[in-house]
């Protein structure tokens, strides 16, 4: 009766992981063991030991046929993000161009295109009205004439400006007394290049005179701008 009893409880324990390893597909393997045949408590606790250590050997195995299955981000919102760049940015070639462009029409200076005879025209005619005067007087009244150049209220040349008669009588004195006709000295010159190559405009005065000789009272309401030497400038 004592061998009954242990043969009946070493098959229910091997019933049992069997039913477990049907509901379990990690100890799947256990189905597959032996019976063993025990007589006593000691037996059982072997027998116990061995089955134990089968179906640990069988998890083990199942976790070593797993598949390892790589973390992999969700990269729509960067794609996405990448593709609304690329559709949107500028060619790298174009890009280039448009700063190029934007980089030469802050740095050049404006040019003014000035025939070498009208040239010095302007030089003499500086030289006749500024003569006696700094440096920096000379390219004062030389500013003056580019300026009624660019003005709308003026011939739109300098050989206009220079010539230009009104009322009657010549803008300019030296023209009107043949002052004009003399020849420009080397500062003049240089006087009327800085002129014409500089950014400076002299707060777009239009008009200068000298108030110790100045004869038209007119002149004198307008408003002054900088006094340089023995010349007023004003606009």
């Amino acid at each position: 009766m004592k061998n009954t009893y242990f043969k009946k409880f070493t098959v229910a324990c091997v019933a049992t992981f069997a039913f477990i390893g049907l509901q379990n597909t990690t100890v799947e393997a256990i189905t597959q063991y032996q019976v063993v045949k025990v007589d006593s408590l000691s037996e059982i606790g072997q027998a116990h030991d061995s089955i134990t250590k089968q179906i640990q050997q069988a998890i083990n195995s199942y976790d070593d046929r797993k598949e390892y299955i790589p973390y992999k981000p969700n990269l729509k919102a960067t794609e996405k993000s990448e593709a609304e760049v690329e559709e949107t940015a500028l060619p790298e070639t174009q890009s280039a161009e448009l700063v190029i462009e934007a980089q030469e029409q802050v740095v050049a200076p404006p040019e003014l295109p000035i025939a070498n005879d009208e040239k010095d025209l302007f030089a003499r005619l500086v030289e006749a009205e500024a003569k006696g005067e700094t440096y920096e007087g000379k390219v004062a009244v030389a500013t003056v004439v580019l300026n009624r150049v660019d003005s709308p209220a003026f011939p739109n040349s300098i050989s206009g400006v220079i010539n230009e008669v009104v009322g009657g009588t010549y803008a300019f004195s030296p023209v009107q007394n043949g002052e004009i006709k003399k020849p420009a000295s080397d500062e003049t010159i240089r006087a009327v290049e800085e002129a014409i190559t500089r950014q400076d405009r002299l707060n777009d005065a239009i008009y200068f005179y000298n108030p110790e000789i100045a004869t038209d009272k007119w002149i004198t309401t307008r408003e002054i701008v900088k006094t340089i030497g023995n010349h007023v400038f004003a606009k």
